[in-house]
C-alpha cells in the first residue's frame, strides 16, 4: 500500500516554473494594482500554490510615475521614514514622492502586502519597477499582465 494517489503535493523549488510578467501601471489605482501584484509575487494564480514556498512569478512593472490614488489620498497619505535617531522621524506626501521617486510608491505598497519574513524578503525580491517604459529585461521575453 505505498502508492497513496490521495496525498497532497506541495510545491517545491524544482517543480515551481517562474513566468515573467510586465504590467503598464498607466492610470491604475495604487493599491487595487499592488493587491494583485503581490498575489503574482506569492504564486496564488497557480493551481500549486503552496504558502510555505516561493511559489510566485517575476512582476515587471513600467510607468510607475503615471499611477493614480482615488480620493484625496494624494495630497493626505503620507509616507513616514525613521533614522533611529531623536527627531529623525520624516514625513513625506504622496504627491511630493511620487513626483521625486515614483518607483518607492510601488515598491512600498508592494512590500506591505507581502509576508513579513524570509519568504516575503525572497518573494519581494521579484518586483522589479521602472519609472519610464523602459527596462532591461527583454531577454526574459515578459509577458503583458492587464488588469
Amino acid at each position: 500500500m505505498n502508492t497513496l494517489s490521495y496525498r497532497t503535493k506541495s510545491a517545491n523549488d524544482a517543480y515551481v516554473k517562474r513566468d515573467w510578467h510586465i504590467v503598464d501601471a498607466t492610470n491604475l489605482t495604487v493599491g487595487r494594482m499592488s493587491a494583485k501584484i503581490a498575489a503574482i509575487l506569492r504564486g496564488k494564480n497557480k493551481p500549486y500554490y503552496t504558502p510555505h514556498t516561493d511559489c510566485g512569478d517575476n512582476v515587471i512593472v513600467i510607468n510607475a510615475d503615471k499611477v493614480v490614488f482615488t480620493g484625496n489620498k494624494l495630497n493626505d497619505k503620507e509616507y513616514l521614514t525613521y533614522s533611529g535617531y531623536p527627531g529623525g522621524q520624516k514625513a513625506e506626501v504622496a504627491k511630493d514622492l511620487l513626483r521625486r521617486r515614483p518607483e518607492v510608491v510601488i515598491e512600498r505598497a508592494v512590500k506591505g502586502m507581502l509576508p513579513k519574513n524570509r519568504l516575503g524578503r525572497a518573494m519581494y525580491k521579484k518586483l522589479f519597477v521602472y519609472a519610464g517604459a523602459e527596462h532591461p529585461h527583454g531577454a526574459q521575453k515578459p509577458q503583458p499582465l492587464t488588469f
